[in-house]
């Protein structure tokens, strides 16, 4: 009788040391999908013809390059599509110089992209009600830093 609990008891920790291999399988292999995750979302798929290839005229790539400086990234957020590295950048890049290639005027492109992904797009948003902050906030700003700078040279000359 003695025996039998005996392997009971080896039969139940040995269902607890499987349970924990597999919990701690499961655990790394979560962290490994995760960790893995980023791997995945790059695209496999070769750049657009115009992502990193100028035009072959001059006078549109100079049209076209000074249009990307003024798009942002969508992606990147804080770059230009010009200075960007992102595929949707380089996608963006690769339309603007096609359609420039076709003939478009830059600001019908840049009026497209606007309408197409919002002001936010553009690095020279236009001044509306909605975004008359973005101009008049800077302004408020540098006033009020302009009137502490004064009144604490008014003390110390003061003083």
């Amino acid at each position: 009788m003695m025996m039998r609990k005996f392997r009971s008891s080896r039969a139940k920790s040995r269902d607890v040391g499987s349970r924990l291999r597999s919990t701690r399988t499961a655990l790394v292999l979560g962290i490994v999908i995760a960790v893995s995750t980023p791997v995945f979302a790059d695209s496999l798929m070769p750049a657009a013809k115009y992502a990193d290839e100028q035009l072959a005229d001059p006078r549109q790539e100079k049209q076209a390059k000074a249009l990307m400086e003024t798009i942002r990234c969508l992606v990147c957020q804080g770059q230009s599509i010009a200075d960007s590295n992102a595929e949707m950048a380089g996608d963006m890049r690769a339309l603007i110089r096609t359609r420039i290639e076709a003939g478009e005027k830059p600001e019908a492109i840049r009026s497209w992209l606007i309408e197409r992904y919002g002001d936010w797009v553009s690095f020279k948003p236009p001044l509306d009600g909605l975004t008359w902050p973005l101009y008049v906030v800077p302004v408020l700003f540098l006033g009020l830093g302009i009137w502490i700078v004064s009144g604490r040279l008014k003390r110390r000359r003061k003083g």
